[in-house]
């Protein structure tokens, strides 16, 4: 029979990874893709929040709003 194992996170060793610059820097690199994927007027936008970093890829252009309305351009560029 296999043992029990008991797995006791560090709180604040999580928090501080979390919020640490190589998972900021792991989140742009794979923002960075996404946006490069969907084309031009995608743009990636970044913030370390209160719990942890926060990266994003939005349409900054009019055009590449309504390419993202009708052919859900973001959503089909994570999935490659």
């Amino acid at each position: 029979m296999a043992k029990k194992l008991r797995i006791e996170l560090n709180s604040a060793g999580v928090r501080e990874l979390l919020k640490s610059p190589e998972i900021m820097q792991a989140c742009r690199t794979q923002a960075q893709r996404i946006a490069g994927r969907a084309g031009d007027g995608y743009e990636v936008s970044e913030y370390t929040g209160k719990t942890r970093v926060n990266v994003s890829v939005h349409a900054a252009s009019e055009k590449a709003y309504k390419d993202n309305l009708k052919n859900n351009t973001l959503l089909k560029a994570v999935g490659k």
